[in-house]
């Protein structure tokens, strides 16, 4: 693989503070709903992607489909997608896994924390590793 990590967000603030901060990664200012890294000059596949903080919650609802889209576009064909947010965010977890499914990709593993605790149907988290289908 030519890269190593590559960093994305829409805020052109937090990419030159972590440019700043962690010099190294390939930065890219990008909406997930448009992420288009080749474009940036990212060609290979992504062995794996880490969207952790919340993010998907914070999406507006009409894009979260395309955001997990743009992901199987981006993986390898065995790479890996691990995606945590918490309960009570106005993203039900049922609703995530029927829209990973619909944008090509399907859960390998699911947990109830970073630190892989079991998922069960009352957990406050998820922590889902999902590949391409």
């Amino acid at each position: 693989m030519g890269h190593g990590v590559v960093g994305v967000d829409v805020d052109p603030a937090l990419i030159e503070a972590a440019r700043e901060d962690y010099p190294g990664p390939d930065y890219v200012v990008s909406d997930l709903a448009e992420m288009d890294l080749p474009a940036h000059g990212i060609a290979e596949p992504l062995d794996a992607i880490l969207c952790a903080g919340n993010v998907m919650t914070f999406l507006a609802p009409s894009t979260r489909v395309e955001v997990l889209r743009r992901f199987a576009t981006h993986l390898a064909d065995d790479g890996r997608a691990v995606i945590g947010f918490g309960a009570g965010r106005g993203y039900p977890f049922q609703e995530f896994f029927d829209d990973a499914a619909v944008a090509g990709l399907e859960p390998q593993l699911r947990l109830s924390t970073w630190d892989l605790r079991p998922f069960s149907d009352d957990s406050e988290f998820l922590v889902a590793v999902l590949g391409k289908r």
